[in-house]
C-alpha cells in the first residue's frame, strides 16, 4: 500500500466522481481507477460501488475514509516538523537596556516558558541604540523609554516603575522608608553615561529641578548599573533608578523609593512600526498579562522599603 493510493482514495470520497476526482490529483482516469482498484486488491475489501453514473462507499469504505484522513495528516505533521527542523525559523532578537533591569528579562522568561522552541537572542543596548536598531532590522523588540514618537518604531506602556535611590546601607538616608527627592540636593549624584541612558538621566534631573534644586553630578559616569552600584557602595555617591533593579542589589547597598514628589518611570516595549512578527506579537501579549498580573501599571503605592530584594 502507497501514500498516493491513500491520497487518490480520500479524494475519491470527496469527489465521488472519477474525472474530478483525477483532475483534482492531476493523472487520468484510467490510472485513478487502477490504484483504485489496487488498493481494493491489497485490502481484501470492496471500498466503493461503481456503475455508470454512481460512485458510492460501502460501509467497508466509509471506515477506511476515516482512518485514510488521519494517516494522511500524520504523514503531513511529521514532514511539516521534519522542514521545520531543518530550516528553524530565526531567533526573536530582543534589546534590553541593561541586564541589571527585571521588566524584559521577567517578559522573555515567559515567553520561553509558552513558546519553548522559540531561540531568543538578548542585545544589551541603550534605548537610542534599540531605536536604531529597530529602524533598520537588526532588532525585533525592545524595551526603553518611549518619550517622543520615533519614526519606523512602535511602542506601547508596560510599566510605571517606581524611582528610588540607591544607598549604601549605612547612609544617613537608609534608615528612612522613603526618601524626599529634596534630601538629595546635598548628595553627588551618579549619571549613567549619556549615550548609553539619557532618557533615564533627564527624568532624574528633571525629578530633582520639581524638587527645587539642580543635582550635584558626580565626577565620572557608568555604563552599567553594575558598576553603577559598585561606586555607591563605595560611598563615593548615590544613584537614582528604577525599582526593577532592585532583584540585582550587591550586598550592602539599599533601594529607597523617592517621595516628595513619588515618581515612576516608564518602560515602553519598542517594535517596528510596520507591524509586529507572530513572535513579537506574542512578546507583547505576554508583556499585557505579566502587566496586569503583577501591577506594572499601578502607581497607587510605591514598594515597601522593607523589601530590598525581591524574589
Amino acid at each position: 500500500m502507497e501514500l498516493r493510493q491513500l491520497r487518490y482514495f480520500v479524494t475519491l470520497a470527496e469527489e465521488l466522481h472519477f474525472g474530478r476526482a483525477a483532475a483534482r490529483e492531476h493523472i487520468v482516469q484510467s490510472a485513478l481507477s487502477q490504484q483504485i482498484q489496487r488498493l481494493e486488491r491489497e485490502l481484501g475489501v470492496q471500498l466503493l460501488e461503481r456503475s455508470t453514473h454512481h460512485v458510492a462507499l460501502t460501509p467497508a469504505g466509509a471506515a477506511f475514509l476515516a482512518e485514510a484522513r488521519r494517516v494522511l495528516d500524520q504523514v503531513g505533521r511529521a514532514v511539516r516538523a521534519a522542514r521545520d527542523a531543518a530550516t528553524p525559523s530565526p531567533p526573536l532578537r530582543a534589546g534590553i537596556v541593561d541586564a541589571g533591569y527585571d521588566a524584559m528579562p521577567q517578559i522573555l522568561r515567559e515567553v520561553q516558558r509558552r513558546h519553548p522552541g522559540l531561540r531568543i537572542h538578548q542585545v544589551e543596548a541603550g534605548t537610542p541604540e534599540q531605536f536604531k536598531q529597530l529602524a533598520d532590522g537588526r532588532l525585533d523588540v525592545g524595551i526603553g523609554w518611549a518619550a517622543q514618537q520615533v519614526p519606523g518604531v512602535a511602542s506601547e506602556l508596560v510599566r510605571l516603575d517606581p524611582i528610588g535611590v540607591l544607598l549604601p546601607e549605612r547612609h544617613a538616608l537608609a534608615a528612612l522608608a522613603t526618601v524626599p527627592v529634596a534630601a538629595l540636593a546635598d548628595e553627588r549624584l551618579l549619571f549613567g553615561e549619556e549615550g548609553q541612558t539619557p532618557e533615564l538621566n533627564a527624568f532624574v534631573a528633571e525629578l530633582c529641578r520639581s524638587a527645587g534644586f539642580t543635582p550635584i553630578p558626580y565626577e565620572g559616569t557608568v555604563e552599567s548599573t553594575r558598576a553603577a552600584a559598585d561606586l555607591v557602595l563605595g560611598h563615593r555617591c548615590v544613584f537614582c533608578l528604577p525599582s526593577s533593579f532592585r532583584s540585582s542589589n550587591p550586598p550592602g547597598t539599599v533601594w529607597r523609593p523617592l517621595s516628595e514628589p513619588a515618581a515612576h518611570y516608564p518602560w515602553s516595549l519598542l517594535w517596528p512600526a510596520a507591524g509586529p512578527s507572530p513572535h513579537v506579537a506574542a512578546v507583547l501579549d505576554i508583556a499585557r498579562r505579566l502587566a496586569g498580573r503583577l501591577g506594572w501599571l499601578e502607581t497607587a503605592h510605591a514598594s515597601p522599603a522593607a523589601d530590598d530584594r525581591p524574589s
